[in-house]
């Protein structure tokens, strides 16, 4: 039960916010959202399904519906709360507006604060070694050759760090480094340890002392499953003991598919095993214990054994290259299934790299003892931690790619998907191998669900044609399995500020001559407009609207990819605010999470149904998966999928409370097909023009 100190206290820090806000309007879907996220967490409806899902409209004010609905109660029961968000400007949003401010009108004393993965902070002792003499230690370091102006690069950031200037975040750099740059310095589990004295000090461990102090933890939704795939409450706080807020929930099931997928190539990963052996051989020269022989010697054994199967798989995948002949380059093995000579190979790699990881961190034990006992001298003790750790890194990931292409799949669930792209780099092809479940719900139900102390997950868009059932069969919940569903409708008035248009047209998306008349609507419909956005299914068409409307426009035309999308923005409401019309094109990306209130936004075009082509190998195993049980991947997959996507795109339109204008969709499909009035009728409450 929710104890009474805390209803109270809501109730209060809710007056003292209403006070504190100008403008502030009391909403009855923000009071109710706020109470039944308490009563959920405090165990009033199922003491042992914490979760409540909530959908919350635009203008409701989810933010502080959840951070009032948690704090005070994590508090009075002594559990911490950490929000999970799928996007830096959300995790900003929170760090330096929402919660200094209900920490100022709240009356509670707690601490809060941003954390990030280690891969976002430098390694100062990998720094170092990349930027050291030109030695056989320097070189093994870098992945690729290194110019000058890399080393001078990295030499600044050294230097910028010691003398205060940087803090060693990646999210702090002036100068933004390259991706693959960054990761040969960013601070990974294996190298930085904290028992090593030069790593004490170490942007990433001086940041996770705060950690602990915390009450309310930001993260992402990457750090989350980085997490609870390690068990919980390794990088976080134990699950049991914390509330977890999942913001943006409509990306979960992404994320954690991609999390729980792996990848690793046939040669290029026989070439690094060649350099995992020499390290092998250097730790034992360094390490004067007798006991790293017999590992170290195992650990050859396996390199070579890998060696030769990686070898042997990549000659067979030389022997199949008709059937990478298609655009993709891919070969995808339908449910899943490999060929029995595949099967055989991946089961030998499963148990070779499996013994090859246990004498490596074996090896890596010894030469933890070995530092300790001060045997090796600290300048080499860093540098071969640093790249006993890389090495590691990359022999796990090994191991878990054939892992899951060996593992005998469960004939209750999905299959895992399973496919191989060629890759045409250097003298010889190389191939990588690929494996992704295609649904996680089950691996959610183990890893969160049943160990969090309770869940909140909320977005402004979760359903999918007006139900939840097809985002709660993604996260692995059920309807009637004790979690609470919440759908809480804009305050919004769609009808009088709003008007979905949908004009006559000649062709449909699938006909040929569709690009041509939708540059011709697209021309009329944003003729004396001031502020335009044009949303596109594709970059391709996007373009080619773009060539045929270039000459007769008489304004620029801001296309998405031509510069980088806050430049966009940026000129697109310097042209606003000049009273200048202006005319942006977008696809997918700019329909979720692109904030234009007001007047910086009033004519949206959506140029076609987002319906997306199962083009990714993960998506047409799920295709295939629901086919093979009678089902129909077009009714069960593509249509929620659309439907949430097309309310994501409307929903550009009214950011604020004031806001109007009009949303046109140029596609006849919501009128002349069956599914159309589905996603109709799932769209606001729009004044509706249909010709």
């Amino acid at each position: 039960m929710l104890p009474d100190k805390v209803k109270t206290q809501v109730r209060a820090i809710y007056k003292d916010i209403a006070a504190a806000l100008p403008n502030f309007r009391s909403r009855r879907e923000q009071n109710y959202m706020v109470a039944e996220i308490s009563k959920t967490l405090a165990g009033e409806y199922d003491k042992h399904r914490r979760i409540i899902v909530v959908e919350a409209g635009t203008g409701i004010g989810k933010s502080l519906s959840y951070i009032l609905g948690t704090i005070p109660l994590a508090l009075s029961t002594k559990k911490k709360v950490c929000i999970a968000t799928a996007t830096v400007a959300l995790q900003e949003q929170l760090l330096h507006q929402d919660l200094p401010f209900f920490l100022a009108q709240s009356g509670l004393n707690f601490r809060f604060g941003l954390v990030k993965g280690r891969q976002r902070y430098v390694c100062l002792a990998k720094l170092e070694m990349l930027i050291g003499d030109n030695n056989g230690t320097q070189m093994a370091m870098w992945q690729t050759k290194p110019d000058t102006a890399q080393v001078e690069m990295l030499q600044k950031l050294h230097q910028d760090y010691h003398k205060g200037l940087w803090n060693g975040e990646i999210d702090t750099l002036e100068t933004p480094l390259p991706d693959h740059l960054w990761q040969q310095i960013a601070c990974d589990k294996h190298s930085c340890h904290r028992q090593n004295a030069s790593h004490r000090n170490c942007p990433f461990h001086k940041a996770r002392e705060d950690v602990d102090t915390w009450d309310v933890l930001i993260a992402n939704h990457s750090l989350l499953f980085a997490d609870l795939e390690l068990g919980g409450g390794v990088i976080l706080p134990d699950p049991e003991e914390m509330f977890y807020v999942i913001d943006e929930a409509h990306h979960l099931p992404v994320v954690a598919r991609d999390f729980s997928s792996a990848q690793a190539t046939l040669r290029g990963a026989a070439d690094w095993l060649e350099k995992i052996g020499k390290t092998a051989a250097k730790l034992q020269n360094q390490i004067k214990s007798n006991n790293i022989i017999a590992p170290a010697q195992a650990m050859q054994d396996h390199v070579g054994d890998l060696v030769g199967m990686l070898n042997q798989v990549a000659h067979y995948c030389d022997g199949e290259r008709a059937r990478f002949d298609n655009p993709e380059n891919r070969l995808r093995f339908n449910n899943g299934e490999l060929p029995e000579v595949l099967k055989r190979h991946a089961e030998n790699l499963t148990t070779a790299s499996s013994g090859a990881l246990k004498q490596f961190n074996k090896m890596q034990l010894l030469l933890a003892e070995a530092i300790k006992d001060g045997d090796i001298p600290r300048h080499q003790a860093d540098s071969l931690q640093t790249e006993t750790g890389f090495m590691l890194q990359r022999l796990e990931n090994l191991h878990k790619l054939w892992k899951m292409m060996a593992k005998e799949d469960s004939k209750k669930g999905a299959p895992t998907a399973r496919w191989i792209e060629l890759l045409s780099a250097g003298k010889l092809p190389d191939y990588l191998f690929c494996a992704s479940p295609i649904e996680v719900g089950f691996m959610l139900e183990s890893m969160l669900w049943e160990k969090a102390a309770g869940v909140v997950l909320c977005s402004a868009t979760l359903r999918a044609l007006n139900q939840f059932d097809y985002f709660a069969h993604q996260v692995g919940l059920s309807l009637h399995d004790g979690s609470r569903y919440l759908a809480l409708q804009s305050p919004f008035d769609f009808e009088n500020n709003a008007t979905l248009y949908l004009p006559k047209m000649r062709t449909e998306p699938t006909d040929d001559s569709y690009t041509e008349e939708l540059a011709e609507h697209i021309l009329k419909l944003t003729e004396n407009e001031m502020a335009s956005l044009v949303l596109f299914a594709s970059y391709w068409q996007m373009e080619k609207v773009a060539e045929i409307l270039g000459p007769k426009l008489k304004i620029p035309l801001l296309i998405q990819g031509n510069a980088p999308r806050q430049l966009l923005l940026e000129n697109h409401k310097k042209r606003c605010d000049e009273g200048k019309p202006s005319l942006m094109f977008g696809t997918g990306s700019f329909s979720e999470g692109l904030d234009l209130p007001g007047d910086y936004l009033t004519n949206l075009i959506v140029t076609k149904l987002p319906f997306a082509v199962p083009t990714s190998p993960v998506e047409q195993a799920h295709a295939e998966y629901i086919k093979a049980k009678g089902g129909n991947p077009f009714l069960q997959l593509t249509i929620p999928d659309a439907s949430r996507k097309l309310i994501q795109s409307c929903g550009r339109l009214l950011r604020k409370e004031q806001d109007y204008g009009r949303i046109t969709i140029l596609d006849r499909r919501l009128v002349s097909k069956r599914y159309g009035k589905s996603l109709l009728d799932a769209l606001p409450p729009y004044r509706r023009v249909i010709e």
